[in-house]
């Protein structure tokens, strides 16, 4: 028997070599799989954890591309962008979706935190995967910084001079953190080689690594249950219930005489239903990374000159924020707070520990949350439009 030309006996061959050489326990899988999964992540918004991870395996395959092409020379720099712009075939178009997939990771990651934040999913005893999040935020806007340092024009330039300077203002460790930045003691040929490096090297290494810890930190610990009310919604402000890992025995089980499809059926098999979910999230992440690409290419200003200082320097949208508040205060104190709203980030379980030992009845970590996302849009769509 012949299938498009090809023997029967070829293929069992084929499939029995397979078999030796992975022997996979094919009914273990099956089980892995079926894993079971709150019932909430049945709604999209809530399904978005693994979209940060797909942006980043897309920026990781059109970075090594453009690798391929990148001088990372002061003297070459710039051009090597050009041409991958200009000359290469589709140069344009791989870098546009890298950008683009940057621009929508940091988006993506800021927005699952927000939802982590507002469940308040961060509690006992998942503190420590929230300060992993919070570690991938962070990676991810140094990512960004780094990769658009290296275009060398002259924003992206002098956006590289005022960070680095940031950095420089830093108590106790400024210097050094600058000096091994910049490679020396001002912006140059050492910068460039160094953000590189930090950008196709460090920063993935340390990306992977912190997403491994995160997955095993969910495996360990479990998805959050959430607490609906009859409409559907989530319990105003902390109405959740911080569960251990959905067993296997409870996802059989279900919850036998409850009213709500939710509550008679607490949880779901991860494939196929939350796969599928997640595959047209990814889908529709496709097409739009294609549609901004296409309408929005990304373009390619001056040179960097070094004795020039633009009247206008930007940063990449997700630094707004932060530098509408260095211009309102004092650059000392501009980054003083900074380095304060970070580390009160990093370490918000234990602070909302506190909050509600001490103000049980209250919700003010909801609020404070309300508060700073509602400040730190006002600063960012301040910069934008001024």
């Amino acid at each position: 028997m012949h299938y498009f030309g090809v023997k029967m006996s070829a293929i069992k061959s084929l499939q029995t070599w397979a078999k030796e050489s992975f022997p996979l326990d094919l009914d273990v899988l099956k089980e892995m799989s079926s894993e079971p999964i709150p019932y909430h992540l049945k709604r999209w918004w809530f399904a978005v954890g693994g979209t940060p991870l797909y942006l980043f395996v897309i920026q990781a395959v059109t970075g090594i591309m453009l690798t391929f092409y990148y001088v990372p020379e002061p003297a070459e720099a710039y051009n090597s962008v050009a041409r991958i712009t200009n000359e290469v075939p589709f140069g344009w178009y791989l870098r546009s979706i890298h950008k683009w997939s940057a621009n929508l990771m940091v988006a993506a990651v800021i927005l699952h935190m927000l939802r982590v934040f507002f469940t308040s999913a961060y509690r006992k005893p998942r503190e420590f995967n929230w300060m992993i999040g919070a570690g991938l935020l962070l990676t991810s806007c140094v990512f960004g910084f780094t990769g658009y340092s290296l275009i060398y024009e002259q924003i992206s330039y002098w956006a590289a001079v005022v960070g680095t300077n940031i950095a420089e203002a830093t108590p106790l460790i400024g210097g050094w953190l600058a000096n091994f930045a910049r490679g020396g003691p001002e912006v140059g040929a050492n910068t460039l080689t160094r953000f590189f490096v930090f950008h196709i090297g460090v920063l993935p290494t340390v990306m992977v690594i912190l997403l491994v810890l995160h997955v095993v930190q969910i495996r360990l610990h479990g998805v959050t249950r959430l607490r609906f009310d009859e409409r559907g919604e989530p319990g105003v402000g902390l109405s959740i219930s911080v569960s251990a890992p959905v067993t296997p025995m409870e996802f059989r089980e279900g919850s036998a005489g409850a009213a709500t499809k939710e509550e008679k059926s607490p949880t779901f098999p991860f494939y196929p239903d939350h796969f599928y979910t997640e595959l047209i999230i990814g889908l529709v992440l496709t097409f739009l990374l294609t549609i901004l690409t296409l309408v929005a290419p990304a373009h390619l200003g001056e040179p960097a000159n070094p004795l020039v200082t633009p009247e206008h320097i930007k940063p990449e949208w997700y630094f707004y924020a932060t530098f509408r508040w260095l211009k309102l205060t004092s650059f000392a104190i501009g980054v003083i707070g900074t380095m304060i709203f970070v580390l009160v980030f990093i370490f918000w379980p234990f602070i909302d520990r506190w909050l509600v030992r001490r103000y049980p009845a209250k919700e003010i970590s909801f609020w404070v949350g309300v508060a700073g996302f509602a400040i730190y849009m006002i600063f960012t769509l301040w910069e934008a439009f001024v």
